[in-house]
């Protein structure tokens, strides 16, 4: 999840005392040998969360449990639990890149900890863990659909859990008939629009760039997903309105990347000032920063409120075949 470039960055000159790579390829090999310790805490992250869904299942306290009762033995679904691991993971280093890139460009605080290279370093490494923790994320999902599929031969195993778990539309069953395909859109789009940093001296830094604001719909799908499919913050509970403050930070940064851009071209000015784009131009940028300051509003009132249609816990489990409902 990288960040827009600021005015420096559009050419593919380097900064005074900074080597760039000659290509996207070298790029991309050196930013995966730097990201191998975020990854590994990554995976230690994950560790974490899977004990704890484990635990939580094993002495009857899981949610998942209270909107799937079948699933009330962690050792058969081991698998499932570690999707969910990966998956809450996923979503962490998501937040945490998307805030890095958000710090990056324009105006920022004057007492930063890291200096800006670092602060980018560590954006990209974030942005290519991400990626790879939604991979892991469908995949043990498919993993736990070919366990479960026990009754059929392995082709068919191999090709429903594929089926179900990475083309659209074909998983028919409860929530996750729309909640799956909002998380495949948001691994779809992860994927190219996290690599394309790497060729962005071929498609050219602007359109490199144009196509780099379409990363936080990622993060927007990304969290559209956990709400619906993540029986963790199904109900009406701490867990969901954490889950709706951590998304504060991130609408306040992106008001005040919308309210002072980095480019010229980009600040509001008037509707007439003969900016670029003109008066269609100018109504779209004061738009989204309307919009913006409205989810931040709306943000702030779920918060507050504790409202935010979550449902409420069941007082009796329900009978649900396998598979039925469906968690992240």
């Amino acid at each position: 999840m990288l960040s827009d470039p600021t005015p420096d960055e559009d050419g593919a000159a380097a900064r005074p005392g900074e080597r760039r790579p000659p290509g996207g390829r070298a790029g991309l090999r050196g930013d995966l040998r730097s990201a191998l310790p975020d990854a590994t805490a990554a995976v230690v992250v994950t560790a974490l969360v899977f004990a704890l869904l484990y635990a939580r299942m094993e002495s009857g306290a899981s949610d998942t449990v209270a909107v799937m009762p079948f699933m009330d033995d962690p050792r058969t679904y081991w698998m499932y639990l570690l999707s969910q691991a990966f998956g809450w993971s996923a979503l962490l280093w998501a937040w945490g890149t998307v805030m890095l890139g958000l710090l990056l460009p324009g105006p920022r605080p004057a007492r930063l900890p890291v200096s800006r290279p670092v602060l980018e370093r560590w954006h990209r490494t974030t942005s290519l863990s991400t990626t790879a923790l939604m991979l892991a994320h469908a995949l043990m999902f498919a993993a736990e659909l070919v366990r479960y599929e026990s009754e059929v031969g392995w082709a068919k195993r191999l090709w429903v859990a594929f089926a179900d778990t990475f083309v659209p539309g074909w998983y028919d069953s409860g929530t996750g008939r729309i909640a799956i395909p909002i998380g495949q859109a948001a691994l779809y789009l992860a994927i190219p629009l996290g690599l394309l940093f790497y060729v962005r001296h071929r498609i050219g830094a602007n359109t490199w760039r144009r196509l780099h604001r379409f990363v936080i719909a990622v993060y927007v799908l990304s969290v559209w997903h956990t709400l619906l499919y993540g029986t963790n913050v199904w109900f009406g509970a701490w867990p969901r309105t954490l889950l709706w403050l951590l998304q504060l930070p991130i609408a306040v940064l992106l008001l005040l990347r919308l309210l002072r851009p980095a480019r010229r071209a980009e600040r509001l000015g008037s509707p007439g000032g003969g900016g670029r784009g003109g008066r269609p131009g100018w109504w779209l940028r004061a738009a989204g920063r309307v919009a913006v300051a409205a989810v931040v509003l709306g943000l702030l009132a779920v918060v507050v409120s504790g409202r935010d249609g979550g449902r409420d816990r069941p007082t009796h489990p329900p009978a649900t075949a396998p598979h039925e409902q469906a968690t992240e």
